[in-house]
């Protein structure tokens, strides 16, 4: 038979060991970041370069989880329904975020509901490129081109409600053109493609452009931001020729709705701290993005302005997902 002294001297430290715990400051244990596309890729490259600052920051390890799959919506989820202590995090990008509940007609979570914004750490264009065989040189030729052939342009993309798929789309909107989309299972099957000339023009990153420009293989047109990038200088935006047209891809990190702010506030400024380090900008220079540390405030508004853009490019083009 238990002692009654016994176990009242065992409550009270089960008693302590809870409020120490409680007590500790955040974070007191390894954070899991969750990485909505595969390894290799920009989101999983701006990924890692966030966790490894975090690390650095916050004196604990930050363990990148990659979960591929289902266009984001996994490890969306996988956040969204994690317990909101700020040790599950998820580094999403605009196709994850703003374009996926435009194109899936059920979502298992919202992600404006259901993830709160930590901070938009980077943002980079697309390149409008060609295959040489293509007689346009700009993008005032392309246009005239494809005007003067309705349809006899085609351009690949990374699969049906991808964001080099929507950028055309947006394209061939503001632009009154008619092209022809052929999708891929992937963006290095469909650059690998027009590499060969199988297609003629795409909309892709930038980064996985660059060898294939300076060696000749493909012809930049234009970059799909408000402004030229310092790694293509001489490549014009889309812009000055389209009115209105502007596409940014973008990276962010997010937490389970219901975080406490405390926890939010201090993972947006050690992650906006990290993004203005030189390291970082020469890091995310190298893809062709930059990093923009855009607290939660303006965040949040920005996502939800995406989502209704894309959600109107995608039902004005009847687009579904594969």
């Amino acid at each position: 038979m238990i002692n009654f002294h016994t176990l009242i001297r065992f409550l009270l430290v089960c008693l302590t060991a809870t409020t120490t715990a409680a007590a500790s400051p955040y974070p007191n244990r390894p954070i899991r970041l969750v990485i909505s596309y595969s390894a290799g890729g920009p989101v999983d490259i701006v990924g890692r370069l966030a966790g490894m600052k975090l690390a650095e920051s916050l004196g604990q390890p930050v363990v990148a989880d990659n979960r591929a799959g289902a266009n984001g919506n996994i490890a969306t989820e996988i956040v969204a329904r994690s317990t909101p202590d700020g040790y599950t995090l998820l580094v999403g990008s605009n196709g994850s975020i703003a374009i996926n509940p435009g194109l899936y007609r059920a979502l298992p979570v919202d992600p404006v509901r259901d993830l709160a914004p930590v901070i938009m750490l980077a943002s980079s264009p697309l390149a409008l490129v060609a295959h040489p065989s293509v007689a346009s040189n700009t993008v005032k030729e392309l246009i005239q081109q494809a005007k003067a052939r309705p349809g006899s342009l085609n351009f690949s993309s990374a699969g049906n409600g991808s964001s080099a798929h929507l950028a055309a789309e947006l394209f061939k909107n503001l632009a009154g053109v008619d092209l022809s989309h052929i999708p891929y299972k992937g963006a290095a099957p469909a650059l690998t493609d027009l590499v060969a000339g199988q297609v003629q023009i795409m909309f892709t990153g930038v980064s996985a452009t660059l060898s294939y420009i300076r060696g000749g293989k493909l012809k930049p047109l234009g970059v799909t931001g408000d402004k030229r990038v310092a790694v293509l200088p001489d490549v014009p935006a889309i812009g000055e020729t389209v009115t209105g047209y502007e596409v940014m891809t973008w990276y962010g990190v997010f937490a389970a709705a219901q975080t406490p702010p405390p926890i939010l506030n201090l993972l947006t400024r050690t992650l906006a701290d990290a993004s203005a380090t030189r390291d970082i900008r020469q890091r995310l220079g190298a893809l062709g993005a930059e990093p923009v540390g855009l607290p939660p405030e303006n965040f949040a508004p920005l996502i939800r302005r995406e989502i209704a853009k894309w959600t109107k490019v995608i039902r004005d083009a009847g687009i579904n997902p594969e």
